[in-house]
Parts: C-alpha cells; sequence; structure tokens
C-alpha cells in the first residue's frame, strides 16, 4: 500500500505542474476520459471490474466470503481503504448495506486510480524527446 501511495503522490506531483487549464465545462469530460482512453488506465479499470466482480460473486451467493474483500481493496490501494473506514458503520442486521457502500468506495477510489493512472500516462507518453 506504501508503494502505491508513492505512486499516486508521483503522480499527483507531475499532474500539479501542468501549466494550461481547460475551462471548467471541459473539465469533467477530459479527466474522465484520462481514464479509458489508453491501455494502462483501461487495464486497471479491467482489474479492478475483475476483483469487484469476484468480490460481489463472493459476498451474495457464498455462504462464507471469507477474504474476498481484499482483492477490490488490493485493486484500488490507497484511496480503497477509506471505503472500508466508511463502510464498517453501515453493517447492521442486513448485509448488504455494507456491501454497497464498500463497493461504492471502491469504484470511486478505482476511478481516481484509474485517472490518474491514464494522466500520468498521457503526461510520460506526450514529453518531447531532448537529443
Amino acid at each position: 500500500m506504501l508503494l502505491c501511495a508513492r505512486v499516486n503522490a508521483a503522480a499527483f506531483g507531475a499532474l500539479a505542474r501542468r501549466p494550461d487549464r481547460t475551462p471548467s465545462t471541459r473539465v469533467r469530460r477530459a479527466l474522465l476520459a484520462a481514464a479509458v482512453d489508453n491501455w494502462p488506465a483501461r487495464v486497471h479499470v479491467a482489474v479492478l471490474a475483475a476483483a469487484l466482480g469476484f468480490f460481489l460473486l463472493a459476498v451474495l451467493l457464498s455462504p462464507d466470503p471469507g477474504f474476498a474483500g481484499t482483492r477490490p481493496l488490493l485493486a484500488a490501494a490507497p484511496l480503497s481503504s477509506l471505503a472500508v473506514a466508511v463502510s464498517a458503520p453501515a453493517e447492521s442486521s442486513l448485509p448488504w448495506p455494507g456491501t454497497l457502500v464498500f463497493s461504492a468506495g471502491v469504484v470511486l477510489a478505482g476511478l481516481v486510480n484509474a485517472v490518474l493512472i491514464g494522466r500520468l500516462a498521457r503526461r510520460i507518453g506526450s514529453t518531447p524527446a531532448r537529443g
């Protein structure tokens, strides 16, 4: 998780130095496009979808899901740790509210990570060659 946090910090640092700004109407579209317009971000989204699908199948169909939540938690690390903190109070006599909150938190954390990965891939791919 420490390695994931360092990668996110490096991505935030690389993106903070961007000199040009887009109008606010295009910001959301450009921001979310970074999550699916390159291969590294697509691979991250696919891995996260597979991990979350496995988690949901294990929780909803298995009598004992075990540690099924660790896969999506690690796939969307380090921001997904917030999903655990938020979903813990949602546990009640019914199992589905906690599962729903955890899944939504992991999806949001994974989307943030995919955007960071996509923007960093764009940034690295667009650096001019020095020679």
